[in-house]
């Protein structure tokens, strides 16, 4: 039987809500939470996810109570369709940008404290002054959260620090800082061009809360080198770490994205024992790139252009993802 063009019209469209739903579905792993993001109601996602199983003759989503998991099919379909769904969602924005018209629009970001509040300003008022008509929202959260966000595409993009890479997610560096001791003014070891680990381990550290990455990097190092140290406080947050060590209550190893040289500290580089800390931008493998997403990337790299970058993320011990986000 032909079908007239009313008829193939409404085919595709049909197509193209079934597949979406679809993809919704396969983000989230709940078909609930996918009616909730697309605004239909949970009966109309089922069937629209049958009609394509029927239409394919295979079996997409394994279920398991109130969670479904993509079979080997599904995640095929699910790696072919997602990017002609969310071309298809971008469509409007995407052509905007072709004719040089990137003045509206949402970008969601997600970063931790520290690149809020060290990497990104910069860049921001650039983005700002440049494209005045998009709505920029910056998300302070953890690493978990983050990745949670970009997961769910509640993010379009993320920007930090990571020393580990699932395999769902893609990282570009586009930054690096060292490694710095940082000590006070009147300390004995300010002042000096380099200092030893054993020069540093007879005195107290401040360093982050003990479940992040910095303290197992800390603890790795001095470990390889057979030394002892001791932590005298823990504080959460690189200002005030350095505010505590002005007041001379210990020293701290620090990644020098933090320090503006306005500081009453001593700092010497440590980059002979410890890695080197990079910055990028941090997102979902396969999401479709928005056009204000593509303008905000193309503005972080020339604001960082002539900074060392580097090539890949260090992985150091069991350091998690989650963990190193937080920057």
């Amino acid at each position: 039987m032909t079908m007239g063009s009313g008829s193939q019209i409404h085919y595709k469209q049909n197509r193209l809500k079934q597949l979406r739903a679809f993809c919704h579905a396969a983000r989230t792993g709940s078909v609930s939470a996918a009616a909730e993001k697309i605004f239909l109601s949970q009966p109309t996602v089922s069937l629209q996810i049958q009609a394509l199983e029927r239409e394919f003759g295979t079996v997409l989503f394994e279920r398991r109570g109130p969670k479904i998991k993509l079979t080997p099919e599904g995640d095929l379909l699910f790696q072919m369709a997602e990017p002609l769904v969310e071309g298809m969602d971008k469509l409007h924005e995407a052509f905007a940008t072709q004719s040089g018209r990137v003045d509206q629009g949402v970008l969601n970001i997600a970063a931790g404290e520290s690149t809020i509040l060290y990497i990104l300003p910069e860049p921001v008022r650039s983005f700002v002054d440049h494209y005045p008509g998009i709505e920029l929202k910056l998300h302070n959260v953890t690493g978990r959260d983050g990745l949670a966000m970009l997961r769910a595409d509640e993010a379009d993009l993320a920007v930090g620090s990571m020393l580990e890479v699932p395999d769902d997610i893609t990282y570009r560096p586009f930054v690096s800082y060292q490694p710095t001791l940082i000590t006070p003014r009147n300390h004995p070891l300010a002042g000096r061009e380099s200092v030893t680990l054993d020069e540093i381990a007879p005195y107290g550290l401040i360093l982050p809360p003990r479940h992040l990455s910095t303290w197992r990097i800390v603890d790795l190092v001095f470990k390889q080198h057979n030394l002892a140290y001791h932590v005298t406080m823990e504080a959460g947050g690189w200002e005030v770490i350095k505010k505590y060590v002005e007041l001379g209550l210990g020293i701290s190893i620090v990644t020098d994205v933090c320090l503006t040289g306005r500081e009453n500290l001593g700092t010497i580089p440590l980059g002979q024992y410890f890695p080197k800390r990079s910055y990028g931008i941090v997102q979902r493998r396969g999401k479709f790139l928005s056009p204000q997403t593509k303008c905000f990337m193309k503005t972080l790299d020339r604001a960082f252009a002539d900074r060392v970058v580097e090539p890949h993320p260090q992985t150091v011990g069991d350091a998690e993802w989650e963990d190193a986000f937080l920057g």
